[in-house]
């Protein structure tokens, strides 16, 4: 089914009044299928030891004999691939081909279940905003752990409670719009509209420029590229001062200066100002 396209739109029963898309990643098919092989392989030189303690007849008993297998295959979750002959003074040991192939042949796939009509989302755009949960999984990180820390919670009543997830939503808004704007001074890819145009269920891909970035930690002007931490560190050398003229009283008037930004910071806040909510 997958051998011409990656992506199959289906209908099911099982499933009444939902669209089911089937997908493929050839990619991680092969990541699977490598895994697999490198468990069954260790299994298997772990089962040697024992095998050769039963045919020394250094271990004897199917039930102790039996003990010590289960624990080694059970080690890696793949007893079901392992065809086991256990007696009180023999073991024997096979790959078992037929479940091993069977799990092999669903390498790489996965289904998506939506009751979102066709008309609203076709079959890419399902697995295109599936994916697109990885963002709300960033947010999480972000709020829980990386830039707010939304705990701990130092409050007792449940509305200033929610009041204050409430702000930490706000600011992470904030962020959001603040990322965006800045993605051709960070690491971040620019070239957002080819998500919308490339294959959805393969593995995505940087463009040139975002590769460019993440090799030489530079931009296209020499400058270094930033992430979303530092260059807030960079922003944040722009002091005002408050200033008094020399030798004057404490009630003598006074006036503010602004440090002059770096082009760097300049281009910063100017991107800033392009932002529409």
């Amino acid at each position: 089914m997958f051998d011409q396209r990656n992506l199959l739109e289906l209908r099911s029963p099982d499933y009444p009044g939902e669209r089911l898309v089937a997908c493929r990643n050839p990619e991680l098919a092969r990541l699977r299928g490598h895994k697999r092989e490198d468990l069954l392989a260790s299994t298997e030189r772990n089962l040697a030891p024992i095998k050769a303690r039963v045919d020394a007849g250094k271990l004897t008993g199917a039930d102790a004999i039996g003990l010590r297998v289960g624990t080694v295959v059970n080690q890696y979750k793949v007893a079901k691939h392992f065809a086991l002959s256990i007696s009180d003074t023999t073991l024997s040991f096979a790959r078992n081909a037929a479940s091993i192939a069977a799990e092999a042949a669903l390498d790489g796939v996965y289904i998506i279940r939506t009751s979102v009509r066709e008309a609203h989302m076709d079959a890419p755009s399902c697995v295109r905003n599936y994916k697109a949960l990885a963002n709300v999984e960033r947010a999480f990180r972000s709020l829980k752990t990386v830039d707010l820390k939304v705990r701990p919670i130092h409050h007792r009543l449940a509305d200033r409670v929610r009041a204050h997830i409430f702000l930490c939503m706000l600011a992470y808004y904030v962020e959001w719009h603040m990322r965006e704007a800045w993605r051709e001074l960070m690491f971040a890819d620019v070239d957002q509209e080819a998500k919308a145009s490339r294959d959805p269920v393969a593995p995505a891909k940087r463009s040139k420029a975002a590769q460019a970035k993440a090799a030489q930690h530079t931009l296209d002007d020499g400058t270094p590229a930033h992430s979303f931490a530092t260059l807030l560190t960079e922003l944040s050398t722009i002091v005002r001062n408050t200033c008094r003229t020399p030798q004057a009283g404490p009630a003598a008037p006074t006036f503010e200066v602004v440090t002059t930004p770096n082009p760097k910071q300049k281009r910063a806040l100017e991107l800033i100002q392009q932002i529409q909510m």
